[in-house]
């Protein structure tokens, strides 16, 4: 249902048609009709607090691809997964990123001094018409299942297990239509919830993965 197209510093994922996103991205969030939804990889380096980065983006986005939906990540966008999956005829397909540099444990903030940019980027495609509320309670499971994988990496911060990052955004798209609830006893749900969880799995188990390469690399030079 998404075909990614991975063309540095750009990730895109092209949707089969233009289809309702619904999200709070840094550009194009709230509610907009688009076929695309773009990743831009920045650097840790470029972020520094005296830097416009929402206009420098909204004007990337412009020349890039006006009218779509855009994320920005400073996690190596080469590292994207996805997952899809079936229920009852609704199908659901999940595009995720992660980054977990500056992970958070919901309700108990660290010192933004002390956090790196990483971030967590999802979109969910779902083939079904939702109501607008259908898709609000949809675009609610997904953001579960990103909590339930992130904590089942184990990540453990000083305030507790992570269950995000400060700069996550979730991107649900569907098409208008008369489905009318979409929470975790619906096939929607359940297939919004699968398909997002295996997606987020993998991409927290990458970064985990990168993280501990990176350490013990760290650790042989310091040898």
């Amino acid at each position: 249902m998404i075909r990614v197209t991975l063309e540095r510093p750009w990730l895109e994922a092209r949707l089969p048609r233009p289809m309702r996103a619904l999200s709070w991205a840094p550009v194009g969030g709230g509610t907009t009709m688009t076929d695309r939804v773009l990743w831009r990889e920045v650097r840790n380096a470029d972020l520094t607090p005296d830097f416009d980065a929402l206009g420098w983006f909204e004007a990337e986005m412009a020349l890039r691809a006006p009218g779509a939906v855009g994320l920005m990540t400073s996690r190596d966008i080469g590292g994207w997964h996805e997952a899809v999956a079936q229920v009852e005829g609704i199908r659901a397909h999940a595009l995720a990123t992660a980054g977990l540099s500056n992970a958070e444990a919901v309700g108990r903030r660290l010192p933004w001094h002390s956090a790196d940019y990483g971030t967590i980027n999802l979109l969910v495609a779902v083939e079904g018409g939702l109501t607008d509320t259908a898709q609000l309670e949809a675009l609610s499971v997904a953001v579960q299942a990103r909590t339930a994988a992130v904590m089942e990496g184990g990540l453990q911060l000083a305030t507790g297990l992570a269950t995000g990052t400060g700069t996550d955004c979730v991107v649900l798209a569907c098409d208008p239509g008369r489905i009318r609830h979409a929470g975790l006893h619906t096939a929607v749900g359940e297939a919004v919830g699968a398909a997002a969880r295996a997606a987020m799995t993998r991409a927290t188990a990458d970064w985990l993965a990168w993280r501990a390469a990176k350490r013990q690399e760290r650790d042989i030079h310091d040898v």
